[in-house]
C-alpha cells in the first residue's frame, strides 16, 4: 500500500509543493500523478529562481527572449506561466474525475503587493487570462489587504489559493471573504460549482519559532511551574493550532447560510496543511502529515517529505483526535507567557519577507541572464573534464546507465538497491537540509548574533571528524570576521595540540561548542570534561554553562550531559545524516554562524546546487551525476588515487573532500584513495592510477597551479576542473561532492554512508584505555629495532618480511628502505603522524612523502592522528589493500591530566595509535611504526635523513 495514495480514503488530498521545467518534460509530475495519486501542485518564487539560476533549464528560453525588449518581471512571467499551463493540462484529468475538488496548479500574485488590494486585483485578473486554464488558482496572501481582493476574486469566479495564514482569527475572516465572495457571485448568477478555494495554513514554522521562544525563555525562567509549562507546549503548538482551526473549518461550512450555497453547488474553502516539512529533528520526519489527517483537507508537501511519507507515514484519522489535549496545549502556552497572537503577527511579517526576498533574487537573476544579454548557463561552479579516450566512453557509458535506469531518481527517493540494498535509505537526510536550513536559519543568525553581543572573542569547536572538518574549512577559508568571535578547532588528544590551543583563548571570553553525533565519540567528552573544568576555575560554577554550547543528535549521551550542565544552547543533528555528510547540517553550520558568515547568502549560493542535482535535471547536465560517474568508473578501472588540488584560498576544502571520499568509499577492498596538500609534481613523478581534481577559486587563481595541471592534461593524465566562483560557494562543493560520493558509492557496488572500520579502531582503542583505567600501565611493547632513540614497531609477520628483506643492512635507514620497497605499482604510501599539527613538523613530513613519490611514483598521503582515525583511517584498513603505512608516535614531553579520568590526553593518544596499528595489522596492511622521542623535531630530521637514504 503506497501511504500517499491511502490519504485519499481518509478525505484528504495530496499536493507537491514544488514545480520546475524538468519534472514536467521528464514525465516525473506524470509519474507522481500516476503512482502517488498527486492531486495538485503549488509553486513559490524561491523554487523557481533556484530552478533557473541553478540550472540550465530554462536557458532555451532566456536566450530566445534576449531580443525582446522585456522587463524582469515579464520574462519571468512568460517562463514561469508556460510551466503552470503544462502542469495544468497534466492535472487536468485530475480535475475532471474530482468534479473540480482538485486538479490544481497555482501560481502566486507578485509578493510585493501584499498590502495593496487594487494590486492584487489587477495582478491576478491579468495573470489568470494569460495562463488560460480553468484549474489554475491564484495565490494571494491572506492579509488585510489581500482580504477584500480575495472576496473580490471569488466573487468573480476566479479560483484562489489564500496564502500565509497563521492564527483562527485570520482564517475565519479568510473564510468570511469566501463565503461573501460566494455569495455576491450568486447574485450576478453566477455558476457556483466553478470556482474552487483552499486557505494555506502554515504549520512547521510555528512550532520553529515558539519552540526558539521557549528555549531563549527557560534560560532565564526560575519559575518551576512556568518552566513544566514551557516544556509542556514544545512541539505541539504548530498541531495543536490546526487541529482548532479544523473544527473552526466545519462550524463556518455548516448551518443554513452555507447549505443555501452548497444547495447551488459551491464547494466548501478546504484549508491546505502548508510548510508541513518537519524542521526540528527531533521530531518525526513526516509527523505534520500523520497529524493532520481529516476528511475535506489537502496537505501540500516538499518532495523530501513526500517521499518519506511514502516510505513510512502512518495512517489514521487524527485531526478529529484529542482535541481537548490540543485545548490544552493553547492554553497552557498563554499561561506559559507566550503571546500566540504575537506570534502569528510576527511569522505574517517573515513570511512576506521569505517570499519578497527569493521573487527579488528571481527577478534580479532573469535580468542579469536575458536583459543584460550574458551568457545563459547554470549559475553553479563550472565543472569540465579532460579524460583519455577510453575512460571517456566509459563514463558517457555509466551515464547513460543512469539516465536509462532513472538512478537519479532512485537516490532522491531512498531506494537501498541503487546501492547494496541494507541501510542506505535511512542515512539521505543530508539531501534536502540546506532548504529547512534556509527556511528557518533564524536558530543560526539569533544565536549568532547573542554570541557577539555578549562579547565572546572566541569559539572553540570541540570534536572530530565530520564534526570538525568543515568548521575548520570555515575558519580557514573565511578567517575572522568583524564583530564575532574568531573560531578555533580542536580535534587531536596530543597534549601538546590541546595545551596549545588553551594557550590562544581566554576561557572568560570563550564559547566552547561541543560537537558529538552520538554523543558517545571519546574526543569530544575528554575536550568538554578538560575545558569545562578550566572554565569553571575562571568564571565560577554558575556561570560555566553559559561558555558552552552542544550540537548532537537527539537523544544522545551529550544532550544528557549538555542539559544537566546547563550549557546554553543545544542544537540538534538529523539521525539521517551521518557525520561526515552534516557540514549543512548545525553541526557545520552552527560554527559558521558564530564566526559570522552570512547564512542567507551562504545557503543561498548552495540551493542553487542543490538544485542543479536533482532527478529533473538531465543525468549529463547535473554536475553531481557527472562527477560521481567520473570518479567510480575510473576508480573501478584502476584510477583510485583522487589527487585534490585546491586554489590557496580555499586550500582546507581539501581535508573535508579526503575525509568524504575515504569513509565513504573505502570499504569491502574497493574505494577511493583521496590524496590531499600533495604538491603539483611533473607529470612523470605520478603513476597510471591517478585522477586529479582542480578546485579553482576565479577570483583568486594561483597561475602557477593552473600551468602545472595544463601540464598533467596535455601529458594525458584525467583532470576533472572546477571553477569555484567565489568563496561563499564552497556549499555547492559540499552538496555536489556529496552527491558524487553517493553516486560513485553506487558504481563502486557499496554502501557509502557506513564506516565499520571506524568502529574497529574505536574498539581497540577502548580496550586498551579500559585495560589502562585497571592496571595504570599501556601494555607493554617490544620494538622489533632501535637507533639513536628512534624505536620500530610492527606485528610479527611485517617483522619477519622486513629484516628479510633488510638483509644485512639491519639500520634505521636499511629497515626503512625494506619496508618502502614494498611500494608497486598501484600502491600508495601513507604517514600517519602522531603528533602535533604545526608548520615545524609538517614541513618534513611534507618533504618525506615528496621523496617517496618522485622516487617510487606512488600516491602519497598524510594525516596527523588521530583526526585522520575519523576520516581516511576507513579507507586505510576497509580499502583496498594498496597502502604502504609508515605509523609515526612520540613520547610526549609533557602530558596533560583529564579531569575525572585515570588516563591523560598522551594515553588517550598513545592508546589510538595502538589501537590504529592493531587494526591495520589485522586486516594485513604492510605497516611499521616509528617511535620517536620527546624531542619531535630532532626526531623527525633523523627519520627525513634515514628516508632519504634509504631512497637512494
Amino acid at each position: 500500500m503506497n501511504p500517499l495514495r491511502a490519504l485519499g480514503d481518509y478525505g484528504q488530498s495530496v499536493w507537491l509543493d514544488f514545480i520546475r521545467r524538468n519534472s514536467i518534460t521528464s514525465g516525473e509530475l506524470q509519474r507522481l500523478v500516476n503512482e502517488d495519486g498527486l492531486r495538485g501542485v503549488t509553486s513559490n518564487p524561491a523554487i523557481f529562481e533556484k530552478a533557473i539560476t541553478g540550472s540550465t533549464d530554462y536557458a532555451n528560453e532566456l536566450k530566445a527572449l534576449e531580443s525582446e525588449d522585456l522587463s524582469a518581471k515579464e520574462i519571468y512571467e512568460i517562463i514561469a506561466i508556460r510551466d503552470i499551463q503544462d502542469a495544468a493540462d497534466i492535472l487536468w484529468p485530475v480535475y475532471q474525475s474530482s468534479n473540480l475538488r482538485d486538479g490544481y496548479v497555482s501560481l502566486e500574485v507578485s509578493p510585493s503587493l501584499a498590502n495593496d488590494t487594487n494590486g492584487t486585483l489587477e495582478e491576478a485578473h491579468r495573470l489568470r487570462k494569460r495562463v488560460a486554464r480553468d484549474n489554475v488558482m491564484i495565490k494571494v496572501p491572506g492579509t488585510d489587504e489581500g482580504v477584500p481582493a480575495i472576496k473580490k476574486l471569488i466573487s468573480e469566479g476566479i479560483n484562489v489559493n489564500v496564502t500565509l495564514l497563521f492564527s483562527q482569527q485570520a482564517y475565519e475572516r479568510v473564510a468570511e471573504a469566501y463565503i461573501s465572495g460566494l455569495e455576491d457571485l450568486a447574485k450576478k448568477k453566477g455558476d457556483l460549482a466553478k470556482v474552487a478555494s483552499v486557505a494555506s495554513f502554515f504549520i512547521s514554522r510555528i512550532d520553529a519559532l515558539i519552540d526558539s521562544m521557549v528555549t531563549t525563555n527557560l534560560k532565564t525562567e526560575t519559575d518551576p511551574k512556568k518552566q513544566e509549562l514551557l516544556k509542556s507546549v514544545t512541539g505541539k503548538v504548530a498541531i495543536a493550532n490546526a487541529k482548532l482551526v479544523y473544527q473552526a473549518y466545519k462550524k463556518i461550512f455548516s448551518g443554513d447560510r452555507w447549505e443555501k450555497l452548497a444547495a447551488k453547488g459551491a464547494q466548501t474553502q478546504r484549508l491546505l496543511w502548508a510548510s508541513t516539512s518537519t524542521k526540528n529533528p527531533a521530531y518525526r520526519d513526516v509527523i505534520y502529515i500523520e497529524e493532520l489527517i481529516g476528511a475535506d483537507t489537502v496537505n501540500t508537501i516538499p518532495p523530501a517529505t513526500f517521499d518519506a511519507f511514502r516510505d513510512h507515514g502512518r495512517l489514521d484519522h487524527t485531526l478529529d483526535s484529542e482535541l481537548p489535549a490540543a485545548e490544552e496545549t493553547m492554553a497552557n502556552l498563554k499561561k506559559a507567557g507566550i503571546d500566540m497572537d504575537a506570534v502569528t503577527t510576527k511569522l505574517l511579517v517573515d513570511g512576506l519577507k521569505l517570499f519578497v526576498e527569493p521573487f527579488d533574487k528571481l527577478l534580479a537573476s532573469v535580468d542579469l541572464k536575458a536583459k543584460q544579454k550574458e551568457k545563459i548557463e547554470a549559475k553553479i561552479n563550472h565543472l569540465t573534464y579532460k579524460l583519455p579516450e577510453h575512460f571517456d566512453k566509459a563514463v558517457k557509458t555509466s551515464l547513460s546507465d543512469w539516465r536509462a535506469n532513472g538512478k537519479m531518481r532512485k537516490l532522491w527517493s531512498g531506494d537501498a538497491s541503487l546501492w547494496t540494498g541494507s541501510d542506505e535509505a535511512n542515512w539521505l537526510g543530508w539531501l534536502n537540509i540546506t532548504d529547512d536550513q534556509l527556511a528557518h536559519s533564524h536558530h543560526l543568525t539569533d544565536f549568532a548574533d547573542e554570541i557577539a553581543k555578549e562579547g565572546f572573542d572566541t569559539a572553540l569547536l570541540l570534536g572530530m571528524g565530520g564534526s570538525s572538518l568543515c568548521p575548520e574549512v570555515m575558519t580557514m577559508t573565511y578567517g575572522k570576521i568583524k564583530g564575532h568571535p574568531e573560531l578555533r578547532v580542536l580535534d587531536s588528544t596530543d597534549p601538546a595540540q590541546v595545551k596549545y590551543v588553551e594557550s590562544k583563548i581566554d576561557p572568560a571570553k570563550t564559547l566552547f561548542i561541543v560537537s558529538s553525533k552520538s554523543g558517545s565519540t571519546l574526543e569530544p567528552n575528554i575536550f568538554k570534561d578538560y575545558f569545562y573544568e578550566l572554565t569553571k576555575k575562571k568564571v565560577g560554577a554558575d556561570k560555566v554553562g553559559r561558555h558552552f554550547a552542544a550540537v548532537t543528535d537527539p537523544g544522545s549521551k551529550m544532550e544528557k550531559v549538555a542539559t544537566q550542565d546547563k550549557f546554553r544552547h543545544i542544537f540538534h543533528g538529523l539521525a539521517s545524516i551521518g557525520g561526515r555528510y552534516s557540514a549543512l547540517s548545525d553541526f557545520g553550520l552552527v560554527p559558521a554562524a558564530v564566526m559570522g558568515l552570512d547564512m542567507t547568502r551562504f545557503l543561498n549560493n548552495t540551493e542553487e546546487m542543490v538544485h542543479a542535482c536533482t532527478p529533473s535535471v538531465p543525468v549529463d547536465l547535473n554536475p553531481g551525476a557527472v562527477l560521481g560517474a567520473i570518479l567510480g568508473t575510473l576508480g573501478r578501472q584502476g584510477h583510485d588515487k583522487v589527487t585534490i588540488f585546491c586554489s590557496p584560498g580555499i586550500g582546507d576544502l581539501g581535508a573535508w573532500l579526503e575525509q568524504l571520499l575515504a569513509e565513504s568509499t573505502g570499504k569491502e577492498g574497493k574505494g577511493l584513495i583521496p590524496v590531499d596538500r600533495e604538491e603539483i609534481g611533473a607529470p612523470d613523478v605520478y603513476g597510471d592510477d591517478r585522477i586529479f581534481c582542480y578546485l579553482r577559486l576565479e577570483t583568486a587563481p594561483d597561475k602557477s597551479q593552473d600551468a602545472k595541471v595544463d601540464a598533467l592534461e596535455k601529458a594525458g593524465h584525467p583532470v576533472v576542473r572546477i571553477n569555484v566562483a567565489d568563496i561563499y560557494d564552497l556549499g555547492q562543493e559540499m552538496f555536489r561532492w556529496e552527491i558524487a560520493t553517493a553516486v560513485a558509492g553506487s558504481i563502486l557496488g557499496i554502501n557509502p554512508f557506513n564506516q565499520p572500520d571506524v568502529e574497529a579502531s574505536k574498539i581497540e582503542t577502548r580496550d586498551i584505555t579500559q585495560a589502562y583505567e585497571k592496571t595504570g600501565k599501556l601494555p607493554a611493547e617490544k620494538p622489533i629495532f632501535e637507533e639513536g632513540g628512534i624505536k620500530l614497531f610492527t606485528d610479527e609477520r611485517n617483522a619477519a618480511n622486513l629484516m628479510k628483506a633488510a638483509g644485512s643492512d639491519k639500520t634505521l635507514a636499511g629497515i626503512l628502505k625494506a619496508h618502502l620497497n614494498q611500494l608497486g605499482r598501484g600502491d600508495y604510501f601513507a604517514l600517519l603522524a602522531y603528533v602535533q599539527m604545526n608548520d615545524e613538523h609538517d614541513k618534513p613530513l611534507q618533504s618525506m612523502r615528496h621523496a617517496v613519490r618522485d622516487k617510487k611514483h606512488v600516491a602519497t598521503c598524510l594525516g596527523f592522528g588521530p583526526r585522520f582515525l575519523h576520516s581516511t583511517g576507513q579507507a586505510y584498513k576497509g580499502g583496498p589493500n594498496s597502502g604502504v603505512f609508515l605509523q609515526l608516535t612520540c613520547d610526549d614531553a609533557k602530558d596533560v591530566e583529564i579531569p575525572n579520568a585515570r588516563y591523560t590526553f598522551g594515553v588517550v593518544k598513545a592508546a589510538q595509535a595502538r589501537g590504529d596499528f592493531q587494526v591495520l595489522a589485522k586486516r594485513n596492511r604492510r605497516a611499521l611504526r616509528v617511535h620517536l622521542p620527546a624531542d619531535v623535531e630532532g626526531g623527525l630530521k633523523t627519520l627525513q635523513a634515514a628516508i632519504k637514504t634509504a631512497l637512494g
